[in-house]
């Protein structure tokens, strides 16, 4: 039989993820949050600011930035 070659698997590299502390500001007795909401999911999904644009991980809704 022939012998089958292993491909050394590559290991992705991840980017390191934002803090949660840093999407949520306090203020007295009030939670501000920093980054906007999705639209379309509501005030629980944030969109991500990328530089042309903002993104929604869970339902892929876009907004283009000028």
């Amino acid at each position: 039989m022939a012998e089958e070659k292993k491909e050394a698997k590559k290991t992705e590299q991840k980017q390191p993820k934002k803090p949660k502390k840093s999407l949520y500001k306090i203020e007295g007795d009030k939670i501000i949050r920093t980054n906007p909401h999705c639209p379309k999911c509501g005030t629980g999904y944030f969109l991500a600011v990328h530089e042309k644009r903002k993104h929604c991980g869970n339902c892929a809704y876009t907004e283009f930035v000028k």
